[in-house]
């Protein structure tokens, strides 16, 4: 019986693989390159990568195409310690703001229903209308989406203008998906620490885990293994930059210097493979195993639970995790004990609309895989 199962799930892993190395490919393929990170709480079951990481020189409007660079200078997508391929992980460094908040939780520095401008006055807007850290964390602040503050002159100004954009909802009343939660998230946490986000991830989260792969704003001697994002200019971009590689996709997280709380955070499938074995442990060392269950059980603080546009059939037990706009994925099931990590160039050459279909396919093969 045991020998029947463990051949079964071995069929799966390898669809599984196979579904993945399937997304790469083709005439209009989903991303230039993927790396796979799928286990359990006590080891890895599938890590692989295929593609590249770095494929094209720009991107060609008038022929609606990457401007391929010369074949030897094509960087594959590649997999193991110390090789690891290194992606901007977008909106999922929302996951780790999240951690530094729940930490600060934990030692009483903040509370979830505590406001926002107890914290942050200068967040003049939140202490109007009432929106608490619990709003932020679960995306019910009444926020819009996003702001462009690229368009603003100057770190001050732009902090200035989120702190006095309004909820277009009454707070509490409506859950729609903002990156501006996270930003004044992040001015919570480092008001009430007195440190900035990137120290404070570092100390909550990379460091305790081992996560030296991952940081904000990588430094040079990285670049020949970060994945390139994006040839980001008008109209399709938000602000006119060339192919980017090792500087941050994301236009606001880019203005306000690279560390933001909604994005900016470049990582490793193997490095967030340790986060996730740690949250499927019940959180140790980062977070109590109290806060952990709070943070993965819906609704959900920071993390979407039970979504099967991207989670696929991992949806519908509890399942956990976050998407990001260049790619990346990132889900976590604690009832079939299992985790999958997706990082993924789908902006490389350049944005397309989006599409999770590849994820949630990925995903259904992991759950088929285990029965």
């Amino acid at each position: 019986m045991a020998a029947t199962y463990q051949a079964e799930r071995d069929r799966g892993l390898t669809r599984l693989l196979e579904t993945v190395r399937a997304l790469p490919e083709g005439e209009r393929p989903w991303c230039s390159g993927v790396a796979l990170a799928a286990g359990t709480a006590s080891g890895p079951l599938a890590e692989e990568g295929f593609g590249w990481a770095v494929r094209y020189a720009a991107y060609d409007e008038s022929a609606d195409r990457g401007v391929e660079l010369p074949r030897d200078r094509w960087v594959p997508v590649r997999r193991g310690r110390r090789q690891d391929t290194v992606f901007d992980l977008a909106s999922l460094t929302k996951l780790c703001t999240t951690i530094v908040a729940l930490r600060a939780v934990e030692r009483g520095l903040i509370t979830l229903d505590g406001h926002v401008a107890a914290y942050a006055p200068e967040c003049t807007a939140a202490a109007e209308h009432g929106i608490t850290v619990r709003h932020l964390l679960t995306h019910t602040s009444g926020l819009i989406p996003e702001l462009p503050l690229y368009e603003e002159a100057g770190r001050e100004r732009r902090l200035a203008r989120l702190a006095a954009e309004p909820p277009v909802t009454p707070p509490g009343t409506a859950r729609r998906y903002s990156d501006l939660n996270f930003l004044l998230l992040q001015r919570v946490v480092e008001r009430t620490a007195g440190r900035p986000l990137d120290r404070l991830v570092r100390e909550a989260v990379t460091g305790p885990l081992g996560m030296s792969d991952t940081r904000f704003n990588p430094p040079a001697s990285w670049l020949p293994r970060i994945a390139a994002t994006e040839d980001q200019r008008r109209p399709w971009g938000k602000v006119d930059r060339r192919m980017l590689r090792g500087v941050v996709h994301d236009e606001n997280a880019w203005a306000l210097g690279g560390v933001a709380g909604h994005a900016g955070l470049f990582s490793t499938a193997g490095d967030l493979a340790v986060l996730c074995r740690a949250l499927l442990a019940g959180g140790g060392p980062v977070l109590s195993a109290e806060s952990t269950e709070l943070m993965l059980t819906a609704p959900g603080l920071g993390f979407e639970v039970d979504q099967p546009w991207f989670m696929g059939e991992l949806a519908g037990r509890g399942a956990a995790g976050h998407t990001g706009f260049t790619g990346t994925s990132l889900v976590v099931d604690r009832a079939r004990g299992v985790y999958l990590v997706l990082l993924a160039t789908t902006v490389h050459p350049r944005r397309r609309p989006g599409d999770s279909t590849p994820r949630a396919a990925a995903a259904t093969a992991l759950a088929r895989a285990l029965g």
